[in-house]
């Protein structure tokens, strides 16, 4: 289990302690003590923060002489934390815009002291982020625990979070496109991976959400915000029992139900990331309808009929996506959404895919004409009017009986090599590509996508009339 935590002073670059003699699923905040610095004028002083970033191993232990920094420090380092500098808000407190005296650009998170993050969930964060490196976890700088003030500082990410950059966008804001999308979700799934496959003990992430994952230049994706962590289970265990906490609709449902954590529960949560990156939809969105207020509820019975999984696509990409990418992607985050935890893919398995679908550059100059963003808009609202989006169950459903299966398991072969019938010609199989390509001409590729979506309308348009018939079949039968 986790060893002492030596008490946090304000300026003396206070260290933290792991003993690593025993290794188990052990609670980090349980084991975490927190004694504040009563001396406050020491801490008022302005004294030098101590710039040590080493770790260094004293027989058993892991001493890690984390960074730290004095209030006065960050005060002037945010401008006194002044309004402009504010870039994130939430039930942890804010998160300010910085700079260092060394020029250094910073992210500034300043714990509410009655908010939902307490003294154990701050020390977890330090540790975690003090022992964990990864290009895919951000960057924790250092801390201040001056007086009754919790301060953490990270590196700034100046794209700001996922869920800027997917919800509520302004009219003037560029939509992600389907590569940068893939790209976001596969530096995401690898940030996940470290935690469960390379860290020991396994770490369990317990709050991935969209507003968690942070992005940098070149919309590098970066997991944040590590106070909920725990360590996983080892040897004989099978989960870790503890009392339930993270993010509505983003708890694995057994989790929800019984309070028993595994990494699985992780793979459950980025399930419903993958298909908030997907569909642009929130994970829960009360202004939706009844029926759709819920992403999970609502994409479960899509899952069954791969004919509908255009229907899920976010309208803001205005049709700019790889057929054969977007059945993919949505394979993947069904796997993860299984209800039993045992039926979904380790993440390692979702890490191959996806860097396999972000591998595959999409071109969407090259896709056929679109409509613009407000038809699509109005065309999803006709349809869902008519109970197309609402998600029912097709007559027909369960084309792929091996994907939909509650024991399928991700093959790497057979997912990312299976044909689907709608693909353009750009997205067909390496096998056909280059000698085909170059004996068609242009009015022969217009051709087929024309043929192509004339089949599905044409197969849309009899599935309506089958639902209709038997409705007045019923009908005329009460």
């Amino acid at each position: 289990m986790m060893g002492c935590f030596p008490c946090f002073g304000s300026t003396k670059g206070s260290k933290i302690e792991v003993n690593s003699s025993q290794q188990g699923g052990g609670d980090l905040k349980k084991e975490a003590s927190v004694a504040p610095s009563s001396d406050k004028s020491k801490s008022q002083s302005g004294s030098e923060s101590k710039n040590e970033a080493l770790v260094t191993k004293e027989g058993n232990a892991t001493r890690i002489a984390a960074r730290t920094f004095t209030f006065r420090e960050l005060a002037a380092a945010t401008q006194n934390f002044r309004q402009e500098c504010l870039i994130g808000e939430g039930g942890f407190g804010r998160v300010y815009k910085g700079r260092l005296e060394d020029g250094q650009v910073v992210a500034v998170k300043q714990l509410d002291r009655n908010g939902l993050q307490g003294n154990r969930e701050f020390l977890v964060e330090v540790l975690m982020l003090s022992l964990l490196h990864h290009p895919n976890l951000v960057n924790l700088i250092g801390y201040c625990a001056d007086g009754d003030q919790r301060l953490l500082v990270y590196e700034f990410m100046p794209l700001r979070s996922l869920e800027d950059h997917l919800h509520d966008l302004p009219s003037d804001k560029e939509p992600l496109d389907w590569n940068t999308r893939m790209k976001i979700a596969a530096g995401a799934a690898k940030g996940l991976e470290y935690l469960h496959d390379k860290a020991n003990p396994p770490v369990i992430y317990r709050d991935l959400k969209s507003s968690n994952i942070l992005l940098g230049e070149g919309y590098h994706p970066k997991l944040s915000d590590f106070g909920l962590a725990k360590l996983g289970p080892v040897g004989d265990k099978t989960h870790v029992s503890t009392r339930v906490m993270g993010t509505y609709g983003y708890c694995a449902p057994e989790y929800a139900m019984t309070g028993q954590l595994t990494l699985k529960s992780d793979v459950y949560s980025f399930g419903v990331v993958l298909l908030e990156i997907i569909t642009g939809r929130k994970a829960i969105d009360s202004t939706r309808p009844t029926g759709e207020q819920n992403l999970v509820a609502w994409a479960r019975p899509l899952f069954k009929d791969r004919r509908k999984f255009p229907k899920m696509a976010d309208p803001l990409l205005q049709g700019r996506y790889p057929m054969r990418g977007l059945y993919q992607a949505l394979a993947v985050a069904a796997m993860c959404l299984q209800e039993q935890a045992a039926t979904r893919p380790l993440i390692g398995d979702v890490v191959t895919a996806l860097t396999y679908l972000a591998s595959q550059s999409y071109d969407p100059n090259a896709a056929p004409p679109q409509r613009n963003r407000a038809s699509l808009h109005a065309l999803r609202t006709k349809e869902e009017s008519r109970g197309l989006g609402g998600g029912f169950d097709s007559p027909r459903a369960n084309d792929s009986p091996r994907q939909n299966s509650p024991g399928f398991r991700y093959n790497r072969k057979e997912t990312l090599e299976e044909p689907e019938a709608h693909e353009s010609h750009n997205d067909s199989p390496k096998n056909f590509g280059k000698a085909v390509e170059s004996r068609r001409s242009l009015k022969d590729i217009d051709r087929e996508r024309a043929v192509a979506e004339a089949k599905l309308w044409g197969e849309n348009s009899r599935e309506r009339r089958r639902s209709n018939a038997a409705g007045s079949y019923e009908g005329t039968n009460e």
